[in-house]
């Protein structure tokens, strides 16, 4: 224990930890009720319980909560990197936790338990405080505990007996620790050692910690082998491409590049697709899917790799699609049936069309711009390489064509846009 200004900060360690406790219990009442203590929890804790207090969570309420679907802790459990070290965290934590008289737990980002494993009896004491896989483990779903608080201040941490906010916890000792993802240095979940208080020993926040290290490393040796899976795929295809281009994983991280000096990682955005795209730092690229990655061309001008090709597929009315054939391979979009409209009106019609124009095929209503500029402004975020605009029309040097139903009155049958209308009642007649 050591002083801060006029009070005494508790500090649990070795053979004053039933001392400590009983200080605690004493810090916890006196600041539950508005009171000056003459001892104070640390820093971290202290923090901890003021979060805690202006969240409006109860100290006397279980710590009970809802628990996640079955099925929905196996999304998580698939989800999350976590699901791929397992084996370290179990190989170097729930045997220990077995002969502890602990258990081993295991959550999200958000503190959801997802696994958990350890002593058989402490598995079972700890149905009663809801320490079971699905239950939320936030602060502010249960207070201070070491897998919230480890969320919250996004460090490792120790949380013994009354240091827990809900007295329902006192009777419980555990030290967490947060796991990134070194791909991006995000947050993925918290590995926890949780059991009776009287289990207690000071070096089990340094074993959690290193086990959390360790499962940080081998995250790091699946992505660097991920990587040169990735360079395999990807060299012969750069050495084809002229040009500036590179291949990247989908967290950016560089896998192989040319006519360009190389980067660790290039900054990609929260949803990034196949087609034309902006990069800050290379301005207007292409970009194609590879497999664990994206290959990415800097377009210094027209794009060698671009789509020369594009067969709008009408022939299923349920299976509407376009396909891009390009010297990389082909990629498919399905389509809603107004864009299927709005690409047949543009096939039949390869001089262009106004966006009056386009209003009269499809509605018979040359007024309705607003709405045709908005769904080709759709359909461009997905064929921007292939479609060009004033007027709007397939772009130059692109080979269409148009895969018809086998009748031709099952053409988009639905439709009532003029200019299929118009397609099936020519192909009708004798």
């Amino acid at each position: 224990m050591s002083r801060t200004g006029s009070a005494e900060v508790v500090r649990v360690i070795g053979q004053e930890a039933d001392r400590a406790t009983r200080l605690l219990h004493r810090a916890r009442e006196a600041r539950l009720a508005g009171e000056r203590a003459s001892v104070a929890p640390r820093a971290e804790i202290d923090a901890s319980w003021n979060r805690v207090v202006r969240s409006g969570i109860d100290p006397e309420q279980s710590p009970e909560s809802e628990l996640l679907r079955a099925e929905e802790i196996e999304h998580r459990r698939h989800s999350t990197a976590l699901g791929e070290v397992m084996p370290v965290l179990r190989a170097g934590l729930a045997s220990i936790a077995d002969a502890a008289q602990q258990i081993m737990v295991v959550t999200d980002a958000e503190g959801r338990v997802l696994w958990r494993q350890g002593h058989s009896g402490v598995l079972h004491r700890a149905h009663d405080i809801c320490l079971e896989e699905g239950a939320a483990w936030a602060e502010a779903a249960t207070g201070t505990n070491a897998i919230g608080t480890a969320l919250a201040a996004r460090r490792p941490i120790q949380v013994h007996s009354a240091e827990h906010f809900i007295r329902a916890l006192h009777s419980w000792t555990c030290a967490a620790a947060p796991v990134r993802d070194p791909r991006d240095g995000r947050l993925v979940g918290i590995v926890d050692i949780s059991g009776p208080a009287t289990t207690f020993h000071p070096a089990t926040l340094a074993l959690v910690d290193s086990v959390a290290r360790l499962a940080e490393a081998e995250i790091r040796t699946r992505h660097l082998v991920a990587i040169e899976r990735l360079r395999a795929v990807a060299a012969p295809i750069l050495c084809r491409l002229g040009g500036r281009a590179l291949a990247v994983d989908t967290h950016g991280w560089l896998a192989a590049v040319t006519g360009m000096p190389p980067v660790d990682r290039l900054p990609l955005p929260k949803s990034l697709r196949p087609g034309r795209v902006w990069l800050p730092s290379l301005g207007m690229c292409r970009v194609e899917q590879l497999p664990g990655g994206w290959l990415v061309q800097v377009s210094d001008g027209a794009v060698e790799g671009a789509p020369r090709r594009v067969v709008l597929d009408l022939s299923r009315p349920r299976a509407l699609a376009v396909h891009l054939v390009g010297p990389l391979g082909t990629s498919t979009q399905r389509l809603s049936p107004r864009h299927a409209e709005l690409l047949y009106a543009l096939a039949v019609r390869r001089e262009g069309r106004t966006a009056s124009e386009l209003a009269q095929d499809i509605f018979g209503d040359a007024t309705r711009t607003v709405t045709v500029r908005a769904e080709v402004s759709r359909l461009r975020r997905h064929l921007a390489e292939v479609l060009a605009h004033r007027p709007y029309r397939f772009g130059d040097g692109v080979v269409v064509e148009v895969v018809h139903p086998e009748h031709p009155a099952d053409l988009l049958p639905r439709s009532k846009a003029p200019v299929v209308t118009g397609a099936r009642r020519a192909a009708a007649r004798p």
